[in-house]
């Protein structure tokens, strides 16, 4: 898996990067991670090709995860002509939440006549979903966004790349990160409580039971940047945008 980091920041911005969205190439296919307003925009300034994206996988459903969705639709019916296939895999509603979203982005945008197929699909609860070169599997976490939140665990080329989502502290990150190749984990705040969000410190305390090989933190706050120095443990990074990692 080749993982390129399109955009690591959280919902406002903080310290200047774009809204969360990864980018990962596995056995010749290409597919997002979420999909943040700013993913186009991240996704141009990489070069990488948005028709090239076969799947793009939806965490949870709040705007700075889902809401680029709206601009990708536009962006493959009116500047790319798109007639290659796409698939959405998402929390139980994502295809109402994308059409609700869309159209108030961009009244009738969900009428326009298609070239290419656009399907959604729906996660459940730890059931592995087989969808191009990889597979699946999520895992409930708790932060409320009008339907359930989820960790993604995605199996590869023999390579385990796994998504905490926007979440606090849970142990289903435990079996969803257990084994990984690569744990990307939200941290929104340093030592401070995070709300639904987690801190290093939560990180820091459970690093070992999480049993991944390596972590790399991302959706950093302002607090956390500013303590970013203070993380020192040699089996984490921190996420950059533009970053790219062989898994």
């Amino acid at each position: 898996m080749k993982l390129t980091i399109v955009g690591s920041g959280d919902a406002f911005g903080s310290g200047g990067r774009l809204q969360t969205c990864y980018h990962v190439a596995v056995r010749g296919e290409e597919f997002l991670i979420d999909c943040g307003a700013t993913a186009l925009i991240g996704m141009q300034q990489l070069g990488l090709n948005p028709d090239r994206v076969s799947n793009i996988l939806i965490s949870h459903l709040h705007g700075d995860h889902f809401a680029g969705l709206a601009w990708f639709l536009l962006h493959a019916h009116y500047v790319s002509k798109r007639t290659a296939p796409l698939t959405i895999v998402g929390p139980v509603g994502v295809a109402q939440r994308f059409a609700a979203a869309a159209e108030a982005l961009f009244p009738n945008s969900t009428q326009i006549e298609r070239r290419f197929e656009m399907r959604f699909l729906e996660h459940a609860e730890r059931v592995p979903l087989d969808i191009g070169a990889v597979r699946v599997t999520p895992f409930e976490v708790s932060h409320p966004c009008g339907a359930p939140p989820y960790a993604l665990r995605v199996e590869g080329n023999g390579k385990v790349l796994t998504f905490s989502g926007d979440t606090k502290w849970v142990d289903s990150l435990l079996p969803a990160a257990n084994g990984a190749d690569l744990f990307i984990t939200e941290c929104f705040s340093f030592g401070e409580t995070g709300g639904y969000h987690m801190t290093w410190r939560d990180i820091e305390r459970n690093i070992d039971r999480l049993g991944a090989r390596r972590v790399l933190l991302t959706h950093m706050g302002v607090d956390m940047l500013a303590n970013r120095h203070q993380v020192h443990d040699v089996r984490v990074s921190l996420a950059e945008d533009g970053m790219r990692i062989d898994v």
